[in-house]
């Protein structure tokens, strides 16, 4: 829990700026209206508070899972066993990550507008239901995303571990983890603009009833590829 959650708050409070840039790039009003580089920590209180908690859960079913079902399983089945794991634990984690996220990537286009005033308009327009919106869509991004990763991650420490004649340093742990998630982050791009357009949606809009076909469809038709 402790090296799960301390781990998560470093990364994201230090690649904060570099999220709010990926996000006004994805919004659907364009770079420059979201903000462009003003205000780039705009919505940090939202993941100073979510971040702990969020890769906490993550790291605490990602460990378990790995550990009930290594009991037997084969060498062949070890990426399978890395998939499962790291796949419950996203829906887990997802639990917490959703709602400080919604806030956050609202605040990262509004830098105006508190991460309070937006969490307090959030809940009195659209209760709860509103902070959990985009769930689908971020569990359909994150499953992937872990997917790719983690058995990615696992296999190059093992072969790295192997070729060496001893277990991985952390820094050796660090080259491989980044290797495995800009690979994933690249696949999972699309997901990730979905997940983003659905967050950010008007209430009532096509968007916001968080059909992930539909707005990868709908940024199809406006944007083509490169959107």
């Amino acid at each position: 829990l402790k090296a799960g959650g301390a781990a998560g708050v470093c990364v994201d409070l230090i690649l904060f700026p570099l999220d709010t840039v990926k996000t006004r790039l994805q919004s659907p009003q364009g770079f420059r209206k979201a903000g462009g580089f003003r205000g780039i920590y705009a919505g940090v209180p939202s993941t100073a508070i979510g971040s702990f908690p969020n890769a906490a859960a993550f790291f605490i079913t990602y460990e378990n899972v790995k550990s009930v079902l290594h009991h037997g399983s084969t060498s062949y089945l070890t990426p399978a066993m890395h998939m499962v794991a790291a796949s419950l634990g996203e829906v887990v984690a997802c639990l917490i990550r959703v709602p400080s996220e919604v806030v956050k990537q609202r605040a990262q286009v509004s830098p105006s507008s508190s991460t309070l005033r937006i969490l307090s308009h959030t809940l009195y327009h659209e209760g709860i239901q509103g902070l959990y919106r985009g769930y689908k869509s971020t569990v359909l991004r994150e499953i992937p995303f872990s997917l790719v990763q983690f058995p990615l991650w696992e296999s190059l420490k093992d072969l790295w571990s192997w070729k060496q004649g001893h277990v991985v340093d952390s820094w050796q742990s660090a080259v491989c983890g980044a290797f495995a998630g800009g690979f994933a982050a690249a696949v999972t791009t699309p997901l990730d603009v979905a997940k983003t357009r659905i967050m950010l949606a008007k209430a009532g809009s096509s968007n916001a009833s968080g059909n992930v076909l539909a707005a990868l469809g709908g940024i199809w038709r406006t944007q083509g590829l490169s959107g």
